[in-house]
Formats: structure tokens, sequence, C-alpha cells
């Protein structure tokens, strides 16, 4: 049987831009001739095994941490627009008449995850275990939705103000005919996706079919990282602990030891001579990959053939000498011309972002939750047990017995661990509400082939979250944009 297809799969921006299609309500009714409805169990369980796990095009946040920057002439050619103005901190990244990738990709998503959520529990045949399964397979996916959804469009959590803060609309309903959307508040976002997640997790398996496939651990890790953005650490710190304990045992999900991955001519090819003009791929693909746990990925170029975005000097600083990631960066563009600029960096790899929830994201996560509790001990155990996997066991020790030296240290090791994969975007929107980071600024500077700054581009604390692209505004009047 083929994948089964509704025939909504070719709406643009879906249910916020609904207004645009004439799509009638009993459509789901009527199956279209030459594809397939979900009626039953299978074809439910078959639609959450869609190539969903691909993210490709939900890439805004690559542009926007502050490790990178650009230098000329790459700066001023740009692979697109978008990246451009994305770069710059500009107000506005979209083009009138354009759609944002990151709405489109992910409301095609929702809408497809919303269709199981809502029907899944009268399809024929399957047991209501097999059904009960498949729905928290889907709340899980729509949860990660909104949480990208809310980082993008929604101000960072501050409990203060989340009740009145302007998030993303909530849409619970597969109807492509709604047609008048309001902005939920941040906190009712976030509620909306921790009750997703409660709900779903204990319907979930120990070990799902297959990586691509959501693990009760896997729900678990997501809310304890959503938890973590509300500033609700002790909350956080059950749900991590859980994931944990919960860990597939039909497939592996663990570290990966650099010391091996990347040894010269290891697993992953690595040659002192030919990868730094080239790329290091990693993993080859999401079943390969042993650190996936929950899937979400997207072929990031800047790391593949593209020299657009580099490594700033003070980010490839904060390496240490044997720091085994530094064979990820490299002092040559791709193709082999050296770079000029001074300490700036290509990072050659990995090809694959991975935006859902991974081991390296989940142990550095969980080392924070046991710090901000006031457990240093045990936060300096996990990091250790990390950092040993990414360097020398000799270099991996740490002595920081300070709370706050601690988180910050934490902190430094995600630029290390996920530089110029777009985490640092979320982390930096998080932080800008956290009183130990009071006062940090932020910026990019675009610079010339040999390194002088020739161009400088603050980011405003409105610039934190990003405006609507105008098509789906004018969709939905009266829907208020951010500033």
């Amino acid at each position: 049987m083929k994948t089964p297809t509704i025939k909504t799969y070719t709406i643009l921006l879906l249910l916020l831009t609904a207004g645009l299609y004439s799509c009638k309500k009993s459509f789901l009714e009527v199956e279209p001739k030459g594809k397939l409805v979900a009626k039953n169990v299978n074809d439910y369980n078959l639609l959450l095994n869609s190539p969903f796990f691909n993210a490709n095009d939900v890439d805004g946040q690559l542009f926007l941490g502050d490790d990178i920057t650009s230098t000329e002439p790459y700066f001023k050619n740009m692979l697109t627009l978008k990246s451009k103005r994305a770069f710059q901190y500009a107000d506005v990244i979209y083009e009138p008449n354009e759609d944002g990738t990151e709405i489109k990709v992910l409301m095609k998503q929702l809408y497809t995850y919303n269709i199981i959520i809502n029907e899944v529990m009268n399809a024929a045949g399957g047991t209501e275990e097999q059904k009960l399964a498949l729905k928290a397979e889907a709340l899980t996916n729509r949860a990660w939705v909104y949480f990208m959804l809310i980082n993008y469009y929604g101000k960072p959590y501050l409990e203060a103000t989340a009740v009145t803060d302007p998030g993303f609309p909530i849409v619970a309903a597969a109807d492509v005919t709604l047609n008048k959307f309001e902005r939920a508040s941040v906190k009712a976002v976030y509620d909306f996706m921790i009750d997703d997640l409660q709900t779903a997790i204990p319907a979930l398996p120990i070990s799902a079919g297959n990586r691509t496939r959501v693990s009760k651990s896997a729900a678990e890790a997501l809310l304890g990282k959503i938890y973590l953005f509300m500033g609700k650490y002790p909350e956080g710190l059950v749900q991590m602990d859980n994931a944990f304990s919960h860990l597939p045992t039909t497939y592996k999900v663990e570290l990966y030891d650099y010391n091996v991955t990347l040894a010269v001519n290891g697993p992953w090819g690595y040659n002192p001579t030919t990868s730094p003009a080239m790329f290091l791929l990693g993993p080859s693909s999401v079943s390969d990959n042993l650190e996936v746990l929950f899937p979400k990925q997207l072929t990031n170029n800047y790391t593949f053939l593209a020299n657009d975005l580099l490594l700033n000097a003070k980010t490839a600083a904060l390496y240490g000498a044997r720091d085994q990631r530094l064979k990820l960066l490299s002092s040559s563009y791709y193709g082999g011309a050296p770079i000029k600029a001074p300490g700036v960096k290509r990072k050659i790899g990995p090809v694959l972002v991975q935006l859902g929830m991974n081991m390296p994201d989940m142990y550095l996560i969980r080392a924070e939750l046991k710090a901000r509790t006031s457990d240093v001990p045990n936060a300096k155990a996990i990091m250790e047990a990390f950092l040993k996997n990414r360097m020398p066991a000799a270099d991996a020790v740490l002595n920081i017995t300070d709370q706050t030296a601690m988180i910050k240290f934490i902190i430094e090791e995600r630029i290390r661990e996920f530089a110029l994969q777009g985490h640092r975007w979320f982390d930096m929107r998080r932080l800008s509400v956290d009183p130990l980071f009071a006062g940090t600024t932020y910026s990019h500077q675009a610079l010339s082939e040999t390194g002088e700054v020739v161009g400088d581009f603050p980011l405003k604390p409105e610039r934190f979250v990003f405006r609507f692209p105008a098509k789906v505004i004018n969709a939905n009047p009266g829907m208020p944009d951010n500033p």
C-alpha cells in the first residue's frame, strides 16, 4: 500500500491562509480519484511514516545566532535575500509575495497531525492501545511544531507577562475552511504543548518501531525542554530524568565518541589533508544516527557547500586545543581557498542538523537543569560524561563548584556543540529574560575578505521574534503583527 495522501497536502500556508482556498468541510469524506484517504488504523500508521522528520526550509534560526559572521564577497552575494535580511536582523525578512517557509512547512505538518489526532480513535481495525499510541505520536509531533512556531513568533516565555504576550494561533482542527484566526497568548501556547505531551506520554511505547517514530523518552525529553524554556526547572528535571530512564531498548540511542568517530581516517572519514577543503557528512541518515531520539532534521548548506556563513573568531576561540570538534572547523572556504579573516572558521559538518531531541541536547539540558536546581555535583558529573566523548578524558575534568559558573559553562558548551546549527538562537531568546544574563547584547558583523568590519548589525529587543509574512497578515485581517 502506498502512503496515504490527503489532497490538501498541496495547500500552501494551510490554515493561516485558508481564505485563499475553496475546499469544503466535507472534503475528507470523499475519496479523491487516484488518492487514498486514511480510513483504517494502518492508514494512520502510514501517515506517521511519511518523511515529516525532514524539516528542510525550517532554517530561519541558522542565520540568527551570535556565533556566526560572513565575509566578502559571500556576504554581498548570499544565497537568498531571506538569509541576508535575517543575518542583518532586519524587521522584514520576506517579500510581500513570499510564503514564510517556516510557517508553510510547519503548518503543513500540523494539518496532518491534527487529522490523526482527531480521527484515529474512530478508525477501522486495530486495538484501542494501537489507536492511543498513534494519537500520542501525533500529539508529540504537534507539540514540537508549536515549540518551533512559538520560538519564531512569540516572545520568550516570561511568567509575569506570558498571559498577555501575543503568541501564535492555536489550531487543533484539520479544517481548511477556517478563516478567522486569533493569536493565542504565549502562555496559552505553552499550556497547549504541555497538555499534548502529558496526554501523549502514558500511551507511548518505550521503543518505537524505529528511530523515525516517537518513543516515550522522546516526548518526555521534549517536555523537559519546554519546561526549561519556561524557567520551570524542577518540572523540567523530572521529565529529563524520566527521558534518560526510558531510552529505547530495541535500537541504540547514545553519544558518539568523537575521539573515535573523528579519528584520522576513522568512521566519519576525517582526513587532515582533504577534509578542511570539503565537508564531513557524519551519519548519513536518521536511521544511522545513534544520537537521534526524535528526528526533525534539515540539510545545512552552511556546513556543506556554501561559504555564506562562517563561525566568528570569538566562537572559534572557545574550543580547547585537544577538543575533537576542532576537526569540524576549517581555515579554508569550501573548495580550499584560505579564509584570510583572522580567527574565522568554516564549519565543515555535520551536514544534517537535528532540531528534534538528540543526545547532545539532552545531556546539556539535563546538566543545566541539575545546576539550575542547585545540584552542581551531578551537573558536573553529567558534563564530564558528555565531554569525554568530545575530547580526551584528561581534558574532560571540570573544577567548577559554583552554581552560576556551572550554568554559564554549560551555556558556553552549547555554543561549542551546536555551532552554526541554529540552537544558539533559541538559547539567546530564553536567556534574554534570564537575570543571570541580563545586559547581554548581540550583533552580527560582516567582514571584508581580510577581516575588516564592513557591516555591523545589532539585534534589537523586538527582533527576538519574527514578524509574520505579509501574506499571512493580509489573509487574516485584524490579526496583529509583531512590532
